[in-house]
């Protein structure tokens, strides 16, 4: 059986390939009609649209918007068309448009057909047509090119002027007067031609429309003339203007009457003008707004509303609520209606092909497969094969990705205007090129190129015309299927399909021609056809992808081959690639302490370091295909096993190399940007920026894969890894040779840190163990640590910590600074190790702990902490100081390292300094014994406490062990003198020495001679302390016979004291003031015989009587002063009266009897006889001495008489 014998209508007949808008004669119309599918997604579509229509027809609504979408080649043209239809009921022949949706029960739900049938039955202007081609040339630049197309469809369909308002509106005033046809008479009587002919040359007419107008006397001739040229002026209607007159149209027709503007492809005219986009919602809106249900506007779009409002923004969400009405064609309508009026099959022919696909399903399945993510659609079943053959499902989804893909990139634009490239029309012509053929062959999907051609711009269709005549590609000179060609075909149709990858499989597929094809002989076929395509430069190569190149990719792809690229350039690239993306770490992490080691490695690929400075102990090697060294299992061993380095050998592959070659070769090319000619292609740059992303990442996959499948050489020996990973696969490897190169780093036990060697510096007892089982932490490492220092301290030689990290961080150690940090705290803890800082001796008796893990692990100190074996002290000195510190201190160390011992002792040694100190304070106070022996013991300790060196400290205390011993011996009773009676004893001692000392003068008692002599010979003993227990009673004793001697010498003092207090109060007595003074008088002398009667000391009891008569003579001379006052205060009192007496009598005296008399007021000095004698006693041996001393006094007495003074001796 024929493929043409199996469809039910003739696959050869007249289909209308593009649904071109306003196209209308009969035949097409009853065609496009009869052979309407409705498919399920359509009876929805109607049911949804005459809903809302019917709104308007029973009612009023302002939502009178529909917006059809659906993608390229859809039927949204052709739905929109068969909907004019409708809305008019036209007449096609002797049926009318409904007659065939009726007859021919097209729509299924008997209420959308009742809604259908009352629309058809209202009146309806219907406006179909496509707003581009309406549009004027620049009408797009208008802010209100919509609604003036709008106008222009409205003022066409009312049979007035569409091209020129001005005179649409003539033509509407005469119309509205009933005067149009008597217009149209007149003006072809006086032009001689219809109106209609003639209206849009109206610049050449104006003088006959003028000549029309007056003689039908509608306008005098200046009005005419001034109308006419305001006719050629720029017309412009505001959208509500232009919404009145369809209100004003529909109200004039009446009895319901409707305007139906359907507007074909107004997303492609919108585009991406927010103005055009703003005018068409001000429209829709105003015309709901005006009409209410009775005006409506249809429009199609490719895009649905509400992606494209998203686009636009928020601005347009009212044009949403004009279209309510949203319909969208989906592929599965498109399907549904191929396989109805294309692909409808006999009965007998349906039957054969589900017989023939229940033989041959496994065939199909395994004949026809795709091989990436998007789903294609594969037969389903018999029935699914007898309703789509001789296509495969997939070509319905894929044949629209690529209709819309070639409209974006490859369609000429003239033909866009004028309508769609139908899906219908290209499976029904590539379905008629294999009607001929028996039954088996399935269509290819480069057939389908055929029905496109013609839609193709010269940059595309060109590049497969010129293939024909390339003698490599087109041997045999044929003018039509040529394998090779139609390889190129189907790559050009998939070019810019997301959906699908043209690699070999895929194309392969694509090109099965019959089910019993060999798919392995076809896929051969294929793989030649594209390596002659990509020789002759017509296709190229994107990893596993083949992409077809336009002429322009071409002229770009021979730019691109003449960039030079080095290898070096390329081997950089595979080192940047393998070393930042496939392989990124830097360090390789040994298992142990919980990855505590990170070991660097320097990387290279054959001789390239990838970056400079690289100088690790250990490295990765890449060996890439391009190697120029020897790489025989041989040479490679021995590199492995003398470079310290794991050898990576990559397969001889060198596909990842190219495809890195080509990412270059763009990358230049891109960055040189300089050829001007190439500044149109614009987009084939960009296309080349992503193949160059897809090339790094298909070389990064080859590279990936090669590492996988690489030879690995380690320490001289073909490694045998486990993992399969890159990752896993180098890392073990690079494991084994760090277990080689840094064999020593299983010395380190035991991790150790800074808190570790804080923990073990605040410890006293430096034995404290790190590990149970009583050994050493680390012992290893601290032996070649304390070996390595020794050395240079051997060879007078200080050791940096810089040294000592660099020395043992690298091979074949590898510690990390935090164990070289503890190894060389833990010597210096242990005493193996002597430390200086900036020539400074530095010890734990000098600096605090911090300050010692400071020097240890700051950077900063890194050059200046410099090291040295220690000088152990010896037995006999550490014994020494142990002996002086028990005696001397009553203290004891459980400590071994000689800088703890040193420092305890210091500490001791510096309290003790400062217990002296607290106790020399006492000796400012009284004369304490054992001043000498704090100040040698002072001095002592001060000689050890300032010594840094610990050899120092430990010999000079062992030199002086006697003199500390004597220190403790002396020491001990002074402490205990001082902290208990006996310092309050002995000062009570010397105080009545002191007591004694100031009395003695006046002290004759033999008694007391002999206790205070007993009393000083203890106190002036060196070390007294046995003999203090006297004092008490000696002390007592001296109070005895010290109180009585007071008891004595005290009668004569208080006698003396008595008589002067006695005498001045008799003076006193006589005195006019007695009461005033009396009082502070008595106070005075009560005080002073207060202090006489509590005195204990004898010499300051005497002064008591001298006290005594001092005061007598001064109150007697102040008496003596206040009587002189008051004896002056009388005399003038006296003359002030007398004055006065006489100015009353009014005999005012003379001056001589007012001025009183002089008065003489004698004044009295009081002096004591002893002052008279000037001696305390006389001493008499004869008269002569009387007679002497007699003189004397007279002589003193005579020098104290005066001139109205009387002289008061007072005994």
């Amino acid at each position: 059986m024929k493929i043409k014998d199996m469809f039910a209508k003739k696959i050869d007949r007249e289909i209308q390939g593009v649904i071109i808008v306003g196209q209308g004669e009969d035949a097409n119309v009853s065609q496009e009609l009869d052979e309407y599918v409705v498919t399920r997604e359509l009876q929805k579509h109607f049911a949804d649209f005459y809903s809302a229509y019917k709104k308007g027809i029973v009612g009023t609504t302002p939502k009178m918007g529909v917006w059809i979408s659906g993608f390229f080649g859809s039927g949204k043209s052709h739905f929109l068309k068969i909907l004019s239809y409708l809305l008019e009921n036209r007449q096609v022949g002797s049926r009318r448009a409904m007659d065939y949706f009726v007859e021919d029960k097209k729509i299924v739900d008997p209420m959308v057909l009742a809604d259908m049938k009352l629309a058809a039955e209202t009146p309806t202007d219907v406006i179909l047509f496509n707003i581009d081609s309406k549009s004027e040339t620049n009408g797009k630049q208008n802010k209100d090119a919509i609604v003036n197309v709008f106008l222009k469809v409205f003022n066409q369909m009312q049979g007035f002027c569409g091209s020129i308002p001005h005179v649409a509106d003539l033509e509407r005033r005469l119309s509205e007067e009933g005067r149009y046809d008597e217009f149209k008479a007149a003006f072809e009587e006086e032009y001689g031609e219809p109106w209609e002919d003639s209206r849009q040359d109206f610049d050449f007419i104006q003088d006959s429309v003028v000549d029309a107008l007056v003689s039908m006397d509608f306008m005098s001739e200046a009005a005419a003339r001034n109308w006419c040229e305001k006719a050629v002026e720029p017309y412009t209607i505001s959208i509500e203007d232009f919404a009145k007159r369809v209100k004003a149209y529909i109200d004039r027709k009446g009895n319901n009457h409707h305007v139906v503007f359907l507007v074909d492809e107004i997303g492609q005219y919108i585009g991406d003008d927010s103005k055009l986009m703003l005018n068409l919602q001000t429209v829709t809106e105003e015309l709901g707004k005006e009409c209410m249900g009775k005006a409506w506007v249809i429009v199609t779009s490719q895009q649905d509303i509400d992606s494209i409002t998203k686009v636009k923004g928020n601005d347009f969400s009212k044009i949403q609520g004009r279209f309510d009405t949203r319909l969208s064609l989906s592929s599965a309508n498109v399907d549904a209606v191929i396989k109805k009026r294309i692909l409808e099959k006999t009965e007998p022919a349906a039957q054969t092909l589900r017989l023939l696909y229940e033989q041959k399903a496994t065939i199909i399945k395994n004949l026809i497969v795709f091989n990436d993510t998007a789903e294609k659609k594969l037969y389903a079943s018999a029935e699914d094969f007898a309703e789509v053959y001789p296509f495969v499902p997939y070509q319905f989804n894929l044949l629209s990705s690529v209709l819309t893909s070639i409209r974006t990139h490859g369609a000429s634009g003239k033909h866009l205007s004028g309508g769609e490239r139908s899906m219908l029309a290209l499976f029904k012509e590539s379905a008629v090129n294999v009607m001929n053929e028996e039954v088996g062959v399935i269509v290819p999907f480069h057939l389908f190129y055929d029905a496109l051609e013609n839609f193709l711009d010269h940059s595309h269709s060109g590049v497969i015309i010129r293939a024909y005549d390339n003698s490599y590609i087109n041997p045999e000179k044929k003018d039509k299927d040529v394998f090779a060609i139609n390889v190129l075909k189907t790559l050009f149709m998939i070019k810019y399909v997301l959906e699908i990858e043209a690699n070999i499989d895929n194309i392969t597929s694509l090109m099965i021609e019959n089910i019993d094809d060999d798919r392995i002989e076809l896929k051969g076929r294929v793989e030649e056809a594209l390596k002659v395509l990509m020789r002759q430069m017509l296709v190229q190569k994107n990893g596993s992808i083949y992409v077809f190149l336009t002429d322009e990719e071409q002229e770009v792809n021979n730019e691109i081959e003449k960039e030079n690229v080095e290898t070096p350039e390329i081997i950089t690239k595979v080192a940047e690639m393998i070393f930042e993306d496939i392989f990124p770490g830097k360090r390789y992490t040994y298992p142990a302490f919980n990855g505590r080691y990170a070991f660097g490695f320097n990387q290279f690929v054959d001789d390239r370091p990838y970056k400079a400075n690289q100088n690790y102990d250990i490295g990765l090697r890449v060996l890439t295909p391009w190697y120029d060294g020897s790489t025989d299992d041989g040479t490679l061993r021995m590199m492995s096993g003398q470079g310290r380095e794991v050898l990576v050998v990559l397969p001889n592959d060198a596909e990842f190399l190219t495809e890195i070659q080509a990412y270059l070769k763009i990358e230049g090319f891109l960055r040189k940007n300089t050829s001007t000619q190439l500044a149109k292609y614009e987009t084939i740059k960009e296309a080349k920026r992503v193949e160059m992303r897809e090339r790094n990442q298909n070389a990064k996959l080859y590279l990936t894969e090669a590492l996988k499948e690489a030879t690995i050489y380690v320490n001289g020996d073909v490694v045998r890894v486990n993992g399969k990973e890159v990752s896993s696969r180098i890392n073990e490897a690079i494991g084994r040779l760090v277990q080689t190169v840094y064999h020593k780093l299983s010395y380190i036990d035991a991790p150790m840190g800074e808190a570790e060697i804080r923990k073990m510096l605040h410890q006293s007892n430096q034995l404290s163990l790190g590990l149970e089982g009583g050994t050493e932490s680390n012992a290893h490492a601290l032996d070649d640590v304390q070996g390595f220092i020794a050395m240079n301290t051997r060879n007078h030689m200080k050791t940096s910590m810089k040294t000592v990290k660099d020395r043992f961080m690298k091979a074949p150690y590898g510690f990390v600074e935090d164990d070289v940090h503890w190894l060389v705290a833990r010597l210096f803890k242990r005493g193996d190790l002597a430390f200086t800082v900036n020539g400074a001796a530095v010890s734990l008796n000098n600096k605090s702990e911090e300050e010692i893990i400071g020097f240890i692990t700051k950077k900063a100190f890194a050059e200046k902490l410099l090291m040295e074996e220690r000088v152990r002290v010896s037995d006999k000195d550490k014994k020494a100081v142990r002996d002086v510190m028990k005696e001397t201190f009553r203290a004891t160390t459980s400590a071994e390292d000689e800088d703890t011992i040193m420092k305890n002792f210091q500490r001791y040694a510096q309290n003790t300094i400062y217990e002296i100190e607290r106790l020399e304070v006492h000796y400012e106070q009284h004369h304490y014994p054992g001043k000498r022996v704090l100040s040698s013991g002072k001095a002592l300790m001060q000689s050890v406490v300032q010594i840094q060196s610990a050899l120092d400290f430990f010999t000079t205390v062992s030199k002086k062990q006697d003199d500390f011993f004597d220190f403790a011996e002396d020491y001990e009773p002074i402490k205990t003198f001082f902290s208990g009676e006996q310092s309050t004893i002995f000062a009570r001692a010397l105080d009545m020495l002191a007591i004694y000392d100031d009395s003695k003068t006046y002290i004759v008692n033999a008694e007391l001679e002999d206790i205070v002599a007993q009393m000083r010979s203890i106190t002036r003993q060196e070390k007294p302390y046995a003999n203090i227990p006297k004092l008490p009673e000696l002390r007592e004793r001296f109070m005895s016979c010290y109180g009585e001697i007071l008891q004595q010498e005290s009668a004569p003092v208080l006698d003396s004291i008595d008589q002067a207090w006695k005498r001045v109060l008799e003076v006193l007595s006589t005195k006019d003031y007695n009461d005033q003074k009396r009082t502070a008088y008595f106070e005075k002398f009560q005080e002073i015989r207060d202090g006489a009667t509590h005195c204990n000391n004898v010499s300051t009891l005497r002064s008591y009587a001298d006290k005594a008569d001092a005061l007598k003579l001064r109150l007697l001379n102040e008496m003596d002063e206040l009587d002189r006052k008051l004896a002056r205060q009388k005399v003038e009192e006296e003359a002030r009266r007398q004055a006065e007496e006489a100015k009353q009598s009014g005999n005012p005296a003379s001056e001589a009897t007012v001025a009183p008399a002089p008065v003489k007021i004698r004044k009295t000095k009081n002096v004591s006889i002893k002052m008279m004698t000037g001696t305390a006693s006389w001493r008499l041996e004869s008269k002569e001495d009387i007679d002497r001393y007699m003189d004397s006094l007279r002589k003193s007495l005579e020098a104290q008489l005066d001139e109205d003074t009387i002289v008061n001796v007072e005994f």
